[in-house]
């Protein structure tokens, strides 16, 4: 018990530049006294001791913010960054080396009594603040969930899920970790995660806004060099250009010959 307690200090000193000292980590570290909490109701729950393990966790909640059901599984060195808010379901299983931040839910979407219904999050997943994962499907080794994502379908290992419903975008070249420390997102916040649907819809907005200033260019040029070009509307409100103007400036007849039109 002992050495998984050390294991999770180191790791939180590890994963977060705030945390100063040891003693800090053991007194002020909610999402430690969380995880060492559950382990004992998670304990109670296997054994059948089902209300004491409730009990707990709900002692647990009131002390910290953080739920976590005694039903869940938690692996080794798990972080869980500030904590407040975090929902745990009863079938989730997290893997070790995970990082959780505040405002996560992992949540089921089936009724279905003791069935699989909360997800389960192999090793070195991190869930960025406020992220949802709701369903019995697995998100891959080393993925990430940006902040705010609702992620309901599985996540292949190495991607990162964001957005609205959550899309999912795979680095270009996976970089070979240094260290431990090497790699690590904090908040599950990647150089390529912006949301592929949100880029396009921006793509398209810039390739609008050039187009309208080209035209606007244009008819500048076109003015200076002799051309008049007039909107007209017509009955359906259409704006339509008087070509037959435009054509005969650009013949190089005199303006002159406009008149006689």
């Amino acid at each position: 018990m002992f050495d998984r307690i050390r294991e999770d200090i180191a790791a939180i000193r590890e994963r977060d530049p705030a945390a100063r000292s040891v003693w800090e980590v053991v007194t002020c570290y909610p999402g430690l006294h969380a995880i060492v909490l559950h382990r004992f109701a998670h304990a109670c729950w296997r054994r059948g001791w089902r209300w004491l393990g409730r009990f707990v966790s709900q002692m647990a909640r009131f002390l910290t913010g953080i739920e976590i059901h005694p039903g869940a599984t938690l692996g080794r060195r798990v972080f869980i960054d500030h904590g407040m808010g975090v929902v745990i379901g009863e079938t989730a299983e997290i893997g070790d080396d995970c990082t959780i931040y505040q405002g996560v839910t992992l949540g089921g979407t089936s009724l279905a009594r003791g069935a699989k219904r909360h997800p389960t999050l192999e090793r070195g997943v991190i869930v960025g603040a406020g992220a949802k994962v709701l369903g019995s499907f697995t998100v891959g080794a080393e993925a990430k969930i940006g902040s705010n994502a609702v992620v309901v379908k599985p996540v292949p290992a190495g991607g990162t899920a964001v957005g609205n419903p959550a899309r999912i975008v795979m680095p270009a070249v996976p970089k070979p970790k240094v260290d431990a420390r090497d790699g690590f997102c904090a908040y599950g916040i990647t150089p390529n995660a912006d949301d592929p649907v949100s880029l396009a819809i921006h793509g398209l907005i810039d390739h609008a806004s050039t187009q309208s200033q080209r035209t606007d260019e244009i008819v500048a040029a076109l003015e200076r060099l002799g051309a008049r070009v007039e909107a007209l509307h017509g009955a359906d409100g259409a704006a339509l250009v008087d070509l037959k103007r435009l054509c005969t400036a650009m013949d190089g007849q005199p303006r002159d010959a406009e008149r006689q039109l």
